[in-house]
């Protein structure tokens, strides 16, 4: 299908819906080169070689002092945060349970237009969904001790929303699955058994080439206009619900397109918009009320960085 809207525009969609929690949903990538350094490690003894270039040896320790010379820091200091966390958790006798972290998982997943799609969001930048699952479940732990502190006025709430009115307009749009297929025949042999009464949804399994969704009933979810190949979009938003179009050819081949539902413009609305607008406010607040909550707790402890420059 439309692979530049499916894989860029989506994941741009999803990180900009995610943008609230980026402080917190830490970057796990420098912890990750540490962890993989220390797994290698472990098979070494003191002043055991790990590498060798021509006669020259670069030893255990050589290795070590480079990472912590280049990441120590910036490692250690998520360190401690993790630990203050999670020490406050104990203190006021707080969890996060099974259910609250797949329910935020989910919502991430889905934000990203699917598991296909988050797993080549985060193999771009190195990681996994383990890393990611490791980085919701701090988000929530933090999201809890501090939510007291997050609580957004009626005042900021109005702002927000007349500030950003555009936003949450809903624009027309419509809800649609597809197959595609890369010869017209092929097309036209699908369409043919869809008029016979075929189901949809494993002709798409079977026949479509967008690997991204067919096993999901060839599902694209709801789309705007702008966000779809201009003969895709023409044939979609001139179809009733329910109805079954004939072979659309773009440049990704022929579709054949099923609109499944449509959401009609509307103007955007305070009381439409208020929990959402609630919960970027959180967001927003929970980037720079962590930052203060982790100086205090950190004067609380007495902590000390030895590998602060």
């Amino acid at each position: 299908m439309d692979t530049e809207r499916m894989d860029n525009e989506k994941m741009d969609a999803a990180a900009s819906k995610t943008s609230g929690k980026g402080l917190v949903y830490m970057v796990v990538g420098i912890i990750a080169v540490i962890a993989i350094a220390a797994v290698l490690l472990i098979g070494f003894g003191s002043g055991e070689v790990v590498a060798k270039v021509g006669g020259e040896k670069i030893t255990k320790e050589e290795l070590y002092n480079k990472l912590v010379e280049y990441y120590g820091e910036s490692v250690l200091d998520s360190l401690i945060a993790e630990k203050i966390v999670d020490m406050e958790l104990k203190k006021a006798n707080i969890t996060v349970t099974d259910e609250e972290l797949q329910k935020e998982m989910n919502e991430v997943i889905e934000s990203y237009g699917g598991v296909d799609y988050v797993n080549t969001y985060l193999a771009m930048q190195g990681l996994t969904l383990e890393d990611l699952k490791e980085d919701v479940l701090s988000y929530l732990k933090v999201m809890k001790l501090l939510e007291p502190r997050l609580t957004a006025t009626e005042e900021e709430i109005v702002a927000y929303f007349e500030a950003n009115k555009s936003y949450f307009d809903q624009p027309e749009q419509v809800e649609a699955s597809h197959i595609l297929v890369y010869e017209e025949e092929t097309a036209k042999e699908v369409k043919r058994k869809l008029d016979e009464g075929a189901d949809f949804a494993q002709l798409a399994a079977e026949y479509s080439k967008d690997t991204g969704n067919a096993q999901y009933g060839g599902e694209l979810g709801y789309f705007g206009r702008g966000e779809m190949v201009e003969e895709f979009e023409e044939a979609a938003f001139s179809m009733k619900v329910g109805e079954i179009s004939d072979p659309v050819k773009t440049k990704f081949g022929y579709h054949i397109i099923k609109v499944t539902d449509r959401k009609e413009a509307k103007a955007a609305n305070l009381e439409d918009s208020r929990e959402e607008i609630k919960e970027i406010l959180k967001g927003q607040k929970l980037n720079t009320e962590y930052a203060t909550w982790l100086n205090e707790k950190k004067t609380e402890y007495n902590v000390v960085n030895t590998l602060a420059k």
